[in-house]
């Protein structure tokens, strides 16, 4: 579907700046945005808060406003506005959600995703210290255990592609992580 007269107005008054512009665009894709953040949570076996959501949809608006509103900036248009801004949110909140796994995966969070966000910023290098402490809890492992943690807390794979890659029963994919977690919980 090519790009509509009325999108590309509204493109154009977003990066000229009209005033009216960004809340015209919240008002016209914020549903949009919510439907994707659902979708590519419960593809990714994801439970979400109302929070988590409301977070991730102001974290994808304010990726989209990001360096000058780069990536709005970067449509071309070979698509229509609504097809790249989906593309463009789900890759956003896959981000933000593998961000959100590391936490989890090294038990610092049962907090809102908020908090972690922001304590990592703060902590400068965390991001780095936080891929060392990943490495070297996969190290205690091995195995289609050590592969399972990969693919859902690295990857940011669903338990249906998980079991699919690791050729397991989808219903032993959370009982193997659990199992996991214990583990590695006792072992720290």
């Amino acid at each position: 579907m090519p790009l509509s007269d009325t999108d590309r107005k509204l493109i154009n008054d977003l990066l000229t700046g009209s005033e009216s512009a960004w809340a015209t665009f919240t008002g016209r894709y914020a549903g949009l945005i919510i439907q994707v953040i659902r979708h590519t949570a419960h593809a990714h076996s994801l439970r979400l808060t109302g929070d988590d959501e409301d977070d991730l949809c102001c974290d994808t608006f304010v990726a989209l406003l990001e360096r000058q509103m780069a990536v709005i900036r970067s449509f071309r248009g070979r698509s229509s506005f609504a097809t790249y801004l989906t593309v463009i949110v789900r890759r956003i909140i896959l981000r933000k959600m593998t961000r959100r796994r590391y936490s989890e995966a090294l038990g610092h969070v049962s907090a809102h995703a908020a908090a972690v966000e922001t304590a990592s910023e703060e902590g400068g290098s965390a991001g780095v210290e936080d891929r060392d402490e990943v490495g070297s809890l996969m190290q205690r492992i091995s195995g289609p255990a050590r592969e399972a943690m990969r693919l859902f807390y690295l990857d940011g794979r669903s338990y249906r592609e998980i079991a699919d890659l690791l050729r397991i029963p989808v219903n032993s994919v959370g009982p193997l992580l659990a199992r996991v977690r214990r583990l590695l919980a006792a072992s720290q």
